[in-house]
């Protein structure tokens, strides 16, 4: 991809529509436009996840294997929003799934089987590794509304839900390596 931005504003947006990378100019509601933008605020909330992750690696150097899954992701998620800026462009591949799942897998030996229903909590870096998950969730959920109006190629809708499945997995290695017990959910009493 060798298209840069020499200047940050156009106006030609100003009417409510956005050009994508092969020329189109649609609605900035489209879902096309919705799908980039939730993968957009993933990428962002992951930023965050990582910037925390850096801080407490500090502390916790065994984070660091966190860190190290986690940072290709931010790049493959640019990948997938240029996928869906650019309709013919195709970044991803196989091998990225497979990365996703090989970590998924490593991570749930060391972990052992979920015995019950967790919540979000027990630390902020739990905490936000929880909403990258959701937002990765609500992507996928806009991905695939798209892909219903306009048929994706690819496998960027198979990435975005392996990992949603890696963010769920991260934030219980998360609490692991900070010592902290997850947060298991407790039904309300029956009345």
């Amino acid at each position: 991809m060798g298209f840069r931005l020499s200047k940050i504003y156009t106006r030609t947006g100003d009417a409510g529509e956005t050009g994508l990378g092969d020329g189109r100019r649609v609605p900035k509601d489209h879902p096309r436009i919705e799908a980039i933008g939730e993968v957009d605020t993933l990428n962002s909330q992951l930023g965050l996840l990582l910037a925390w992750l850096i801080e407490e690696a500090r502390v916790k150097p065994d984070l660091k294997e966190v860190i190290e899954v986690l940072t290709p992701c931010q790049h493959r998620l640019f990948d997938l929003g240029g996928e869906l800026a650019m309709p013919a462009y195709q970044a991803l591949n196989q091998a990225e799934i497979d990365k996703l799942e090989a970590a998924i897998d490593l991570w749930n030996e060391e972990l052992g089987p979920l015995e019950n229903f967790i919540l979000p909590g027990g630390s902020a870096l739990i905490a936000q590794a929880h909403v990258c998950r959701s937002v990765a969730r609500s992507a996928e959920r806009r991905c695939q509304h798209l892909n219903a109006v306009e048929p994706l190629t690819g496998i960027g809708l198979a990435y975005i839900n392996r990992l949603s499945d890696l963010l769920f997995v991260a934030a219980r290695m998360i609490a692991k390596r900070q010592g902290i017990a997850e947060i298991l959910w407790e039904a309300a009493k029956k009345p």
